[in-house]
């Protein structure tokens, strides 16, 4: 890759600074560990489903020995309360009823593997349904501690600056939603997938990245929403390849090919509604059809949330749910400040969604989200001399600027580099659209302190730094 201003997110990596995030991340772990004890062992709980365990309706399983250390495995099983009552539960017996399905099926099918394999022995010691929530809790905490470095990895390529994506990724750490990542809860597995995914995008490693953001939308249904950052990518990439390349048939094969990554995203969550009406909805009359099987269009996920949730447009909007409003509100003002802040600095590239970005981004750009590796065959050649070319040239005019201290793009003055674009360049755009839309949804339509964190699993580098900064 040429050299100039824009560095290879290899260079930018700090060991020392990856050290320091697992260690920040380790901690963190430890450190909610012991105040869950703490505040357990001083407080009665709110939810008390924690001891509820009927045998499964579909294959009961034969009882088994009563455990060696009962205490152990029930204090272990009072941690499975709210959401966690769902996942375990998925794991031992399925999706016996229909609001199940809420769920998807990435978490449960990690603890079930755990709990067949690795942590199998201690069934004896602890009993079953504890070593379930045993593995819930390992996978979610391994997960956080995986997401932490990737979060760290990401931030680096989008800020520039390994000492804000420390930041950045410290803060992640110990964000105000933090329990549910150590609790079992598809959070932390899907902000792996999620952060990894866009990791490995920006990294030029696009077969990884259809892959962990398609897991992701096996953890969550917003996971289908990271689709867009292919769309964005096919976007700018046929672009290039139309008018400025002159090569339309390269155009159309890349609009191509980012359609059918997209589609690879949708597939989990398509796959787990055929699932669901697989098992809801054939081989039953009519009369005995439940209301969504009759739709023309059946998505169990949608009716769900809106039966058995109560999710709908401003159906949270009441006097009573004020307390949990104002609950979200820090978030939110967050994430607002985030996108206001990108707008006012950046007004040109939300209007016409990047394509207004100078000749200097538009090549970090091509190079970021370019979908070849550094080795290149023969058939990108003529390409690869193309953009080498031009980015030679724009790296020229960067250095005599710099060292002019003329202004940059529009009057804007060039601080040792356009590495000092960061979190305001036009690549940081698709994040600052997700949160967005994330927000909106939140504020409007879901129950709004899932917020808290809901929005903390995806875009932490854009929202926590721009954050800090407004």
């Amino acid at each position: 890759m040429p050299t100039g201003y824009s560095k290879s997110p290899l260079e930018l990596l700090n060991s020392s600074h990856q050290s320091k995030v697992l260690k920040a991340a380790i901690f963190s772990r430890f450190v909610l560990l012991i105040l869950s004890i703490l505040w357990r062992t001083l407080l009665a709980p709110y939810d008390t489903s924690a001891p509820l365990n009927p045998n499964c309706l579909g294959n009961p399983s034969p009882p088994l020995p009563p455990p060696l250390l009962p205490s152990l495995g029930s204090a272990i099983e009072n941690g499975v309360v709210w959401d966690s009552v769902y996942f375990v539960r998925i794991a031992q017996c399925g999706y016996e009823y229909e609001q199940f399905y809420a769920f998807l099926p990435l978490l449960p099918a990690c603890i079930f593997v755990f709990s067949q394999t690795v942590f199998a022995p201690l069934v004896p010691i602890i009993g079953y349904r504890a070593v379930l929530a045993l593995s819930g809790y390992v996978v979610c905490n391994v997960a956080f501690i995986f997401t932490a470095i990737y979060l760290y990895r990401l931030s680096v390529i989008i800020l520039k600056d390994p000492n804000a994506a420390l930041q950045a990724s410290v803060l992640f750490c110990f964000n105000p939603a933090s329990i549910f990542y150590s609790s079992i809860y598809s959070e932390s597995l899907y902000a792996l997938f999620s952060v990894g995914g866009c990791y490995y995008l920006l990294s030029r490693a696009n077969n990884i990245a259809v892959l962990w953001l398609a897991l992701s939308g096996f953890a969550r249904s917003n996971g289908v929403l990271n689709a867009g950052y292919f769309g964005f990518q096919a976007m700018h990439q046929a672009y290039d390849a139309f008018y400025l390349k002159k090569r339309a048939f390269l155009a159309l094969w890349i609009l191509i090919s980012g359609a059918l990554r997209c589609i690879c995203i949708f597939v989990p969550f398509i796959s787990f509604q055929a699932y669901g009406y697989y098992n809801m909805c054939l081989g039953r009359s009519s009369d005995e059809m439940r209301p969504w099987c009759k739709a023309r269009i059946p998505l169990l996920y949608n009716y769900i949330q809106s039966h058995y949730w109560g999710v709908g447009f401003l159906r949270y909007f009441r006097f009573k749910q004020l307390p949990n409003f104002l609950l979200a509100s820090p978030i939110l003002s967050l994430a607002v400040c985030s996108i206001i802040y990108y707008v006012k600095s950046r007004p040109e590239i939300v209007r016409s969604l990047g394509f207004q970005a100078s000749v200097e981004e538009k090549s970090s750009m091509a190079v970021i989200f370019s979908s070849q590796k550094p080795q290149r065959s023969n058939d990108t050649q003529f390409s690869e001399k193309y953009s080498s070319r031009k980015q030679e040239n724009h790296n020229l005019k960067s250095r005599k600027k710099i060292s002019q201290g003329e202004d940059l793009a529009e009057g804007r003055t060039v601080h040792g580099s356009l590495e000092k674009l960061g979190y305001t360049s036009a690549f940081v755009l698709p994040f600052i659209l997700q949160v967005g839309f994330m927000a909106a949804t939140a504020f409007f339509v879901m129950h709004v302190q899932v917020i808290d964190r809901w929005q903390h699993v995806s875009c932490q580098p854009v929202r926590l730094y721009i954050g800090l900064l407004c």
